[in-house]
């Protein structure tokens, strides 16, 4: 394509322009060294970063150009210092560049393009001939291909054939394998073979002859246990064979089923009669052949072969088999004898021991001993400890069964034989059974407190669980049950369920291992022997004793003070402490009915509040009291503002003193407030302390779930702030009655000026204070027993005494302003009466001078004694506890006593 740029090629001498495409690839060349090294030294680039930033246009070499994806974000930032309209312009020239390279290069590839089409011709033909030869190649390719699968699939049959072979081969061995292991196992247990039936008939089903039973029970007496743990490893090496033959469907294996069933069977058979007779021997201290007792190295010996028959045992699976060797042959005949119908009425003759030593120990072993018992799987217990009389005096690292106290308790004495049994026969084969399990892996489930596992369901010996417990308590339950079980006699179900929970606790510290105490929890004869308890019937019984006592003592609803049970002084609150405390008695308590006691305690509160509100007396409602006191108290200080203001609102205090019969009322009021007060401080201490002492211990953590995450104690505290509730609304009747009869002493005070006045002849001043002062505070002090011998409040001294003084105090300092207030009137009206008397004498000559003088001396007599009044009645207030220079309705009654009783005209 010819260019539009280029000159005429027939007027210049250089047609295809190479000198100008020379000169601008060289100037391109050096444009792109500039731009990949534009500071070529120090001083270029210390220039550089001190001069603005250089305009470099566009190129090829931009990173922005040459990008995968073009980002117009990036590029516009990379040339921000540029603005639009110098971008645009800048983006058109190099446009413009861009087409004019493109033209250009297509003008310097215009001969390339054209002669490449005219290069290729004759090449077709070139490809033909090179064609022909390629079909007899693959041809021949094809063909020694197809030898070589025929080589290959001829191989790979005969490798096949091999495999077959070989596996065949392997098959057959095993076979051999299984008839060898049969044969073999056969000879170690006697067994006639099919051959040797077919040769001697006469041996078919008669066994071995005389002789040959003569050598084994020779060959057979020191080594039996041994041979059999021989015998279980290659009878596993036997059902190993037979079971990666019996994939294979092999009718040899079906044929000799009988022959491995025969084998298992008679094994079993060997093993259980060896075990029987070695626990036996082990168990008795004797062989059956012999009359005297076996030495040491005899028992150790039966002791090695407990071991290797509970280990063949174990290898084998028969687990129960073991168990059921143990139950039939030791703990049945056991259990017979012991657990009967009458076991609980004859006498139980005592389980002896392995060692003389042991023996003599437990023989002479008192019946009650100081150390406490541990129950090491029981969450809590409210009884005392059951003593063991077997730790006394044991050597060092002997570990005593628990045993129960056997005092005045039949069921405890059946316990203990059944607890020395297992402690004697059973517990060193339990622990070598376990010792057996933990080495096998056989556990399955070795944690307290998981899911409890069914013992037929899991694997290894359950000793304590099928044998021991399932004989134990299945007997208990079958022949005891109507005596143990029976809750028509709660004293005696309490003590019943004491004693077998407690004979499950020494059980339990038999066993030989917290697995073997969770495989008996989730027993099913333990779940039928927790389901015999009639729990719910015996808290009927006992919740019907306590409360028919205790409704008989709250039929009467009046506060009497009767003493004959401190801290309490009701007949009432004692019954109802004592109903409290027996819930929670070892005499009465069961732990599985904490809740059932815990509720029932609530509402022995919940009933004693009860009673109260229908046995206090009708008092004045708190917001009638509060107004009274309120009048008292702010109503009477003159010249306060509160004063015109109470003067308006509440009623003047009544002038005159309470009759006889009101202040007899009073006082029984007084009292049964009084004993109200005493009575629910000491319930609530001896609640709390109950509390603090006993049921944090007694009752279970998950009491409180599930009821709004409300704990016990917040529980009972609810309880007790009810009772607390009653409190204020008493004490404020009692300062109401205490402050109006410290009132009514004051009305004396009133004749104070006519018996000063009547007494003017004798001129002497004052030295003592009035009569009334002193019985101010005497019903307070009469309330609280002070000075006296008792009194409704003795019991109440410490608490209230100080607060109860003050609130009088005030009330009656209150009451005292009152009344001097009303004394200032009446003097300053008879002054003014006596001011007019005076002018009109003096109007018709006469003279008043001495009878003037003589008023003023009787104002100051009466001053004088109001003074003498004031610090009397501030002296015994703070003999009370009352802080009286700090009280401003007393320092206002000090002002007014200290002034005189009329101004001066």
């Amino acid at each position: 394509m010819p260019s539009t740029t280029s000159t005429d090629p027939s007027n210049s001498r250089d047609p295809f322009e190479l000198e100008r495409l020379a000169q601008e690839l060289e100037a391109r060349e050096a444009r792109k060294d500039r731009s990949r090294n534009p500071g070529s030294s120090v001083e270029e680039l210390s220039a550089a970063e001190r001069d603005l930033p250089i305009y470099i246009p566009l190129s090829h070499d931009n990173p922005y150009l040459t990008a995968g994806t073009f980002n117009v974000e990036d590029f516009l930032l990379s040339r921000a210092y540029t603005s639009l309209p110098d971008l645009r312009a800048e983006l058109r020239d190099y446009l413009a560049t861009l087409k004019e390279e493109l033209v250009r290069l297509i003008n310097d590839d215009y001969e390339a393009f054209i002669s490449l089409s005219t290069d290729l011709r004759g090449e077709g033909a070139r490809l033909e001939r090179l064609k022909s030869p390629l079909g007899d190649i693959k041809a021949q390719v094809l063909e020694a291909r197809q030898i070589l699968q025929v080589i290959q699939d001829a191989i790979l049959l005969r490798l096949n054939q091999r495999a077959t072979l070989r596996e065949e081969k392997a098959f057959l061995h095993l076979l051999l394998k299984i008839s060898e292991s049969i044969t073999r196992l056969e000879s170690l247990l006697l067994i006639t073979s099919p051959a040797d039936e077919k040769q001697n008939p006469e041996l078919n089903g008669m066994g071995l002859s005389h002789a040959e039973d003569d050598s084994i029970e020779e060959r057979t007496r020191g080594n039996r246990a041994k041979h059999l743990a021989r015998v279980a490893a290659e009878y596993t090496q036997l059902l190993y064979h037979v079971s990666r033959a019996s994939a294979e469907r092999c009718a040899f294996v079906d044929e000799s089923q009988w022959r491995v069933d025969r084998i298992r069977s008679t094994l079993s058979s060997d093993l259980d009669h060896l075990f029987a007779s070695t626990v036996i021997a082990l168990t008795s201290g004797k062989e059956s052949r012999k009359e005297i007792k076996a030495t040491e190295l005899e028992k150790s010996k039966w002791i090695s072969d407990v071991t290797e028959c509970l280990r063949t045992y174990d290898v084998l699976g028969l687990w129960r088999d073991a168990e059921d060797v143990l139950r039939k042959e030791v703990v049945r005949e056991f259990v017979k004898k012991t657990v009967h119908p009458g076991a609980l009425a004859s006498p139980h003759s005592p389980l002896l021991p392995h060692t003389p030593s042991a023996a003599g120990m437990r023989s002479a072993a008192p019946p009650h001993y100081s150390q406490p018992a541990r129950t090491p799987y029981t969450p809590f217990s409210a009884f005392a400890s059951k003593q063991n009389p077997f730790s006394f005096n044991l050597p060092q690292g002997t570990v005593a069964p628990h045993a129960l106290d056997e005092h005045d308790d039949p069921l405890a004495v059946l316990y203990n034989a059944v607890l020395r049994f297992v402690d004697r026969d059973l517990k060193r084969i339990m622990e070598i059974a376990e010792s057996v399990c933990v080495r096998s892996g056989a556990r399955t489930s070795p944690l307290l407190g998981a899911a409890p596992v069914r013992a037929q369901e899991s694997r290894g010996f359950e000793i304590m669980a099928n044998v021991v417990w399932a004989e134990v308590g299945r007997a208990v339950v079958d022949e005891l049950g109507s005596v143990v079980f029976a809750a028509g006699k709660p004293d005696e179900f309490r003590k019943h369920h004491e004693t077998t929970q407690a004979f499950i606790r020494a059980l339990e510290y038999l066993a030989p291992s917290v697995h073997a105490i969770e495989a008996m929890r989730g027993h099913p004869v333990y779940a039928t022997f927790e389901r015999r308890w009639q729990l719910p019937v015996y808290f009927q019984l006992r919740w019907k004793e306590i409360v028919t006592k205790l409704e008989e003592s709250l039929a009467t609803t009046r506060l009497e003070r009767v003493n004959n049970k401190e801290p309490f002084m009701t007949l009432q609150a004692t019954a109802i402490w004592d109903a409290i405390s027996t819930c929670w008695s070892a005499e009465v308590y069961i732990p599985e009915l904490s809740y059932r006691f815990w509720k029932f305690t609530l509402q022995l509160l919940s009933r004693y509040k009860t009673w109260l509100d229908a046995s206090l007396p009708a008092f004045e409602p708190p917001p009638k009291i509060a107004a009274a006191v309120a009048a008292e108290k702010l109503g009477n200080i003159p010249g306060s503002p509160s004063s015109q203001l109470s003067r308006a609102t509440t009623p003047i205090p009544p002038t005159e003193a309470a009759s006889a019969e009101a202040t007899a009322a009073e006082d029984v009021q007084l009292q049964q407030f009084a004993t109200a007060i005493t009575d629910i401080h000491a319930m609530q201490t001896q609640v709390m302390k109950l509390w603090r002492e006993e049921l944090t211990v007694m009752l279970p953590e998950s009491l409180g779930e599930g009821e709004d995450d409300v704990s016990p104690e917040d529980m009972l505290k609810r309880a007790l702030a009810k009772h607390l509730a009653l409190v204020p609304p008493l004490c404020s009747q009692i300062i109401f009655i205490l402050g109006r009869r410290g009132c009514d002493a004051l009305l004396s005070m009133r004749s104070i000026p006519s018996q000063f006045r009547a007494m003017s002849a004798s001129k002497r001043a004052p030295t003592e204070p009035s009569y009334f002062v002193v019985s101010i505070f005497r019903a307070l002090r009469a309330f609280f027993g002070v000075g006296t011998a008792d009194g409704p409040g003795a019991a109440l001294k410490g608490e209230y005494l100080q607060s109860f003084a003050e609130e009088v105090f005030e009330v009656v300092a209150q009451r005292y302003v009152y009344f001097l207030s009303a004394m200032k009137k009446t003097e300053e009206s008879l002054r003014r009466l006596k001011k007019g008397k005076k002018s009109t004498f003096s109007f018709l000559g006469g003279s008043g001078a001495t009878k003037d003088d003589d008023g003023r001396a009787d104002e100051e007599k009466i001053r004088a004694q109001m003074i003498l009044d004031v610090e009397a009645f501030g002296k015994d207030a703070e003999w009370l506890g009352v802080a009286v220079h700090e009280n401003q309705t007393f320092k206002t009654l000090e002002t007014m006593a200290h002034t005189s009783l009329a101004d001066d005209p």
